[in-house]
């Protein structure tokens, strides 16, 4: 994988813009995001390599970020997408290497928090602790949920449970998602190959069930058990 590329640091400005934003929805958050560096980076900039030491938090205040891993077969897999307001990389607070690369999928503005920054934080808003340790639960419920799923559920159950999750039930029955994966993006997310995703999918929009809209992708309903 080819190394991060130089990053670039966000104007004050533009800094202070995006955590007047963010203080609106998450104030905890935005406080502790004030305490950090604010930085740019440009899309598909490693943040974090996986294995590497670490001691950083990430707060997105502005566009996305993806933790995946990647296999020696070159195959990866996709744990989440982590946008405006989420955090990523309090998994390695402990001092243990990191457990998962991530990378800016779109041009992305963080604040860097370092483990003594937040220390600090914790020491003067104690309440955070909470908020942080009920993050960290919610992460590992569903990376044992992800596991169960690809234990237990052969390429349609997984990239049904995927498509469902990300739908908006509609007035009219029908479910809406507003942003499509790529084939390959969804391989990432299920584990398994583009080809596969692509056969499935192929199925499913000849047999009426799935309709490419634009940018989303309209579900007749919800997706039979099995197919």
């Amino acid at each position: 994988m080819a190394p991060p590329a130089r990053r670039n640091h966000s104007s004050a400005s533009e800094g202070s813009d995006l955590l007047a934003e963010l203080a609106s929805t998450a104030p905890t958050v935005a406080a502790l995001a004030a305490r950090g560096e604010v930085r740019r980076y440009r899309k598909g900039m490693l943040l974090i390599q996986e294995g590497d030491q670490g001691d950083t938090l990430y707060i997105v205040l502005e566009g996305r970020l993806r933790a995946f891993s990647e296999g020696d077969n070159g195959r990866e897999i996709t744990y989440g997408i982590y946008g405006v307001g989420e955090f990523i990389g309090e998994m390695s607070l402990d001092g243990g290497p990191r457990s998962a690369s991530v990378e800016t999928l779109v041009d992305t503005v963080c604040a860097v928090i370092t483990r003594s920054t937040l220390a600090q934080y914790i020491a003067d808003e104690p309440s955070f602790a909470f908020e942080l340790l009920a993050k960290v639960i919610r992460r590992a419920r569903a990376a044992t949920v992800s596991a169960k799923q690809l234990a237990l559920n052969d390429v349609y159950g997984r990239l049904k449970l995927l498509l469902e999750s990300a739908a908006v039930p509609q007035e009219d029955g029908t479910l809406w998602v507003a942003e499509r994966l790529t084939h390959h993006q969804m391989a990432q997310h299920l584990g398994c190959s583009r080809e596969m995703v692509s056969r499935v999918m192929k199925d499913l929009q000849a047999g009426g069930l799935a309709v490419v809209q634009d940018k989303g992708l309209r579900l007749k309903g919800r997706l039979p058990m099995r197919w």
